[in-house]
């Protein structure tokens, strides 16, 4: 390791403050101190109708909260941990398995000691990845538990509660983090908003938001006949704030794609449990919705409807 381990407590950071509505956890215990919460409070983000509130890792035990370890059923080596019952934003975090070592993707708040024991078990962390300030939630316990660095990129550092030595700034729009496993930043949602490529796999988060159109099962009927996919429908949209639908402008939206077409893909895995597009055609429909997407906003003449595979 090249930066000094910090011990996991878990005693102390159980009465540490977490959000209810984002799973931000803030390094102190007094309400006086943390009334609100900065990510909550930005314009991609809400706080909703009850107000801000906030809890702690101890109260979402002593709740029976839990977190579900589920194989993805076309790749063994992709495993899905979410908490139930669903806490705050309700993403996955995914543990990637490689000879290289597992790497997790992005992070979700509750963290427990069956938890770590699963973990270790497949094998530990050799790295995690973030993928924007939305999914930030305890990614420093994280860190700690497992002895590892957390990769969040360098424009995004801001947004972070925890000061702590395992953290890692992702200042490239690319970086290996261990053979085979790359993140790259797009930019988009949030300045350093970021995917993670593996064996042709792309981990989106909401970096790409997949759409209801995008999952739907276009090739049978309802009489079981064989049938093409109707034309114009997205599989994925480009949006500045997910919950306040804000999209991305088209100039944002093409720079993305300036960045992501020279990658190669064939499934993409969102940040909900159940959200994965197995696909050779995927990346074609990647471009495909951004330029529905500006056509959409209006711009029928942005460079972007030029671009081909």
């Amino acid at each position: 390791m090249d930066f000094a381990l910090e011990p996991y407590n878990a005693a102390d950071s159980s009465s540490w403050l977490i959000c209810h509505t984002c799973g931000t956890q803030f390094p102190t215990a007094d309400r006086s101190v943390v009334k609100t919460c900065h990510v909550c409070d930005d314009p991609r983000q809400y706080v909703p109708p009850s107000g801000q509130s906030f809890t702690t890792m101890a109260e979402l035990r002593d709740s029976d909260h839990r977190n579900e370890f589920k194989p993805y059923e076309h790749d063994e080596r992709i495993i899905s941990i979410h908490t139930c019952p669903k806490f705050a934003i309700g993403q996955r975090a995914m543990l990637i398995r490689t000879p290289q070592g597992n790497v997790v993707w992005d992070c979700i708040s509750y963290i427990d000691a069956e938890t770590i024991d699963k973990v270790k078990e497949l094998g530990g962390i050799k790295a995690i990845v973030v993928s924007h300030p939305h999914f930030y939630s305890s990614h420093i316990q994280w860190a700690r538990a497992f002895q590892c660095p957390v990769y969040i990129s360098s424009e995004d550092l801001h947004w972070t509660t925890t000061p702590s030595a395992h953290r890692k700034a992702l200042t490239e729009t690319e970086t290996e983090i261990i053979p085979g496993v790359k993140a790259i930043k797009l930019g988009g949602h949030f300045p350093g908003s970021s995917v993670l490529l593996f064996d042709g796999r792309l981990f989106i988060a909401d970096t790409l938001m997949t759409t209801a159109a995008g999952l739907g099962k276009w090739d049978i009927d309802a009489l079981g006949a064989k049938r093409e996919k109707p034309p114009g429908l997205t599989s994925f949209s480009f949006l500045w704030s997910i919950p306040n639908f804000i999209p991305l402008s088209a100039d944002v939206i093409h720079r993305m794609w300036g960045i992501l077409k020279n990658y190669d893909f064939r499934a993409t895995h969102s940040i909900f449990e159940g959200i994965d597009i197995e696909d050779e055609e995927v990346k074609a429909k990647v471009l495909e919705s951004m330029k529905f997407q500006t056509r959409a906003m209006g711009f029928t003449a942005h460079p972007l409807l030029n671009e081909t595979l």
